[in-house]
């Protein structure tokens, strides 16, 4: 097979990252009319108020720029909530159910341009978002110095996307519950990610989905600041799909600098034969040398593995 011409590394996420920056906190009270739902016009002081307006219909909740310390639970229905603009509203160290600012298990829900800030609880999974069933989109948000950014329950029926977020600070290693990461998806059906920014790992790893389907394209992993960080990408149950012109650069002070991708190392769920894995760069952080493999199997999967860019002392594949 004719290898095609390597992609360009996607330097332009930087861009994306400093795009979406966190707001200074403006009020942790409860803002008059800071929810509005656009199709009825009918405003709230509290998210979760505008939320049990909606019910089990559909709306958008546009929300005011600010601060929030608030939280809110979707059992139903498909709600857009929506920011301004990226990095106008933030939610910050409020969490429903000792879990995550939105608990989400409604039909569908969307998230546009909210930042989720200093999410903790006591079991160690706090996040900016739980989904618990259901669809879910993402785009322009930042999730930042919390336990999770997005945690979810199974749903091998549903879809997530994700696109030009950030996730940065997140991830914990040391509760009872085990480590967090700054994406973590159950069995869900599948999980797209594209054009987003992974930096600053504070444990666990960046990415860590039991997805049937995966893509993970055109993404920036940046663990030079990481600490005490595992994979960039786990895939413990085994997926298909594409893993393609990320940029992926290990830092210095790793848990597990092993590999950069891993490949069935848990309880098998879905077969992987047909994964691709083109096209990305990967390197250690300068001065940093040290033996590592691009992608470690543990399923001994038909993988295909082509055009990806490898520095010096990482073995492009590895089985286990």
């Amino acid at each position: 097979m004719t290898m095609p011409a390597p992609a360009s590394p996607l330097r332009a996420l930087a861009l994306v990252a400093a795009a979406i920056l966190p707001v200074a906190v403006v009020s942790a009270q409860p803002v008059p009319d800071a929810f509005t739902i656009a199709e009825t016009g009918a405003r709230f002081a509290t998210l979760q108020e505008a939320v049990d307006a909606i019910g089990e219909g559909r709306g958008t909740i546009r929300i005011a720029e600010g601060t929030y310390r608030q939280c809110a639970v979707q059992n139903a229905g498909v709600i857009v909530y929506e920011a301004p603009r990226p990095g106008s509203v933030t939610f910050i160290a409020r969490s429903c159910e000792g879990k995550a600012a939105f608990v989400l298990r409604g039909i569908g829900a969307e998230i546009r341009g909210i930042t989720f800030s200093n999410m903790r609880v006591p079991d160690g999974n706090g996040a900016g978002i739980r989904l618990e069933k259901g669809a879910l989109n993402v785009a322009h948000a930042r999730f930042e110095n919390s336990q999770q950014g997005i945690l979810t329950a199974d749903d091998p029926t549903g879809r997530i996307y994700i696109t030009r977020s950030t996730f940065t600070g997140l991830g914990t290693c040391e509760n009872s519950a085990g480590c967090a990461h700054s994406i973590y998806i159950g069995n869900y059906g599948s999980l797209t990610v594209r054009e987003s920014r992974f930096e600053r790992g504070m444990g666990g790893h960046y990415v860590k989905v039991r997805s049937r389907e995966v893509v993970i394209e055109n993404n920036s992993f940046d663990d030079a600041n990481g600490k005490a960080t595992n994979y960039m990408i786990d895939l413990p149950a085994g997926s298909v799909g594409r893993i393609a012109d990320n940029w992926f650069v290990q830092g210095r002070d790793k848990e597990n600098y092993s590999a950069f991708i891993a490949l069935g190392a848990e309880d098998l769920l879905h077969p992987s034969d047909g994964l691709e894995v083109v096209n990305n760069e990967a390197r250690f952080v300068p001065g940093v040398s040290r033996s590592s493999a691009f992608l470690a199997d543990w399923t001994a999967s038909r993988v295909v593995m082509q055009g990806n860019r490898i520095a010096g002392g990482i073995k492009q594949y590895e089985q286990r």
